[in-house]
């Protein structure tokens, strides 16, 4: 599986998102970018987030979420100390 702009456009989303607050979500709104929009749209036909312009995440958008964020903290903390 290789990274492409689509998936990396989807990270960079998961990423805002705070995970000490699950009441805490995000609007896409009509003037931001096409890329944003269309990443927001397909993690939404994903059942990531729970509104085609952002929203909330879902059970399993957290657990993405969760597990993308801790990724890159390790890789990020791994940077340092090399």
């Amino acid at each position: 599986m290789s990274i492409t702009p689509d998936l990396t456009a989807e990270m960079r989303i998961l990423m805002l998102y705070n995970l000490d607050s699950i009441m805490e979500g995000l609007k896409v709104h009509q003037t931001a970018d096409s890329e944003t929009k269309q990443a927001i749209e397909r993690l939404f036909a994903k059942g990531l987030v729970n509104q085609p312009d952002g929203g909330y995440l879902t059970e399993l958008g957290i657990h993405c979420a969760e597990h993308l964020q801790a990724a890159l903290r390790i890789l990020d903390h791994s940077k340092e100390t090399a």
